[in-house]
Order: C-alpha cells, then sequence, then structure tokens
C-alpha cells in the first residue's frame, strides 16, 4: 500500500494511507489528509490511483505543489522515493514491495532499503507564511492605494448618531401616547 510521510522536521513522522482511489490533502479539516500549514491552502491537491500509478493533482494552490522540485501546473505521476512539495511542507511517497518484492513476511529479514532518490532541484521557495505579497501578483510593480477615504469615526459623530436616535425615540413615545389618548377619549 503506497503512503505519504512527512519530511519537514515540525511535522515529521505523520502519515497518509493512500487506500482510497482519491485523496484530498489541504489546510482545512474537510481533506482527507489536513496539515495545517499557512504555506498549505485549504484545498492543495489530491492524489489520485490510476492503476499502479500514483498521479498529483494541483487544485490551484497558492505556493505551488512541487515533484522533486519540479513544478506541476495540473497533474504529474508521484514516483515511491520522490518527495512530493506543497508550500513549505515535503512529503515523501512510501510503498510496500516498491521494487516489486514482496513485503517480508514478519519474521524474516527486511527488504533491503530502496537507493536514495536524487536530491531535489533547490527553486527559490516563494511561499510565504503569511500568504502572497501583491507585489508578486502585481509582476513586480509597485501598487499605490490611496488610503484617503478610509478616515476613523471621531467619537463626536457617535455622540450626535446617539443624541438624534433618543430624540427620534421620544418622539415616537409621545405620538404613542397622543393616539392611545385619543383612542380612549373618542
Amino acid at each position: 500500500m503506497a503512503k505519504l510521510v512527512v519530511l519537514t522536521q515540525s511535522m515529521a513522522g505523520r502519515s497518509c494511507d493512500l487506500a482510497s482511489e482519491r485523496t484530498t490533502i489541504g489546510r482545512v479539516e474537510e481533506n482527507n489528509f489536513q496539515i495545517s500549514e499557512p504555506s498549505v491552502s485549504s484545498r492543495h491537491c489530491e492524489i489520485l490511483l490510476r492503476g499502479n500509478d500514483v498521479v498529483v493533482k494541483d487544485l490551484g494552490s497558492t505556493n505551488g505543489t512541487f515533484i522533486n522540485g519540479e513544478k506541476i501546473t495540473e497533474e504529474g505521476v508521484l514516483k515511491p522515493g520522490q518527495t512530493l512539495r506543497l508550500g513549505n511542507i515535503e512529503l515523501k511517497l512510501d510503498t510496500l514491495g516498491a521494487s516489486g518484492a514482496p513485503a517480508p513476511a514478519s519474521g524474516s529479514a527486511p527488504a533491503p532499503a530502496p537507493p536514495a532518490a536524487p536530491a531535489p532541484k533547490k527553486e527559490p521557495t516563494k511561499a510565504a507564511a503569511g500568504g502572497v505579497r501583491m507585489s508578486d501578483l502585481e509582476g513586480g510593480r509597485t501598487v499605490a492605494i490611496d488610503t484617503s477615504v478610509f478616515t476613523k469615526k471621531k467619537k463626536s459623530t457617535n455622540l450626535y448618531f446617539w443624541i438624534g436616535a433618543a430624540v427620534a425615540s421620544v418622539i415616537i413615545i409621545i405620538m404613542i401616547l397622543v393616539l392611545i389618548s385619543k383612542v380612549h377619549s373618542s
């Protein structure tokens, strides 16, 4: 059975068995495998089992989905021992009997470890703990935002509001009393 094992130190040891044909991964609870980390999108990617292939499909994530350092735009095949990076979190695909040999029976010697995967290409990480900067979205140009339209309310504005509300309430109460007195007198 295939499973994803988290390599990133802050979450090392967490894993997800890929038992069903479709497994979603993301930051929110509704995913099959929740990774509560700001650089992981709420619905980051999904893992699809297609025959012997483990297919990773990016779901429009903010910080990208990478297989061995290569960004996938739509989907890509993840092979045993390869590294999957979601934002700042790295995972590795582990499979029992990945070399085609059956899993060892209990009491027998463990199978030799598969050869180490080549080191992933180091790409500058754009994943930010706080999300995406405006300059990243605008192609690096500076964006001026006019903040003059946003002003703090003055205390006197609140005072005038409450005085007006009190006067309106008194007028309404007087009108109701006048109507009640006219109804009783007629």
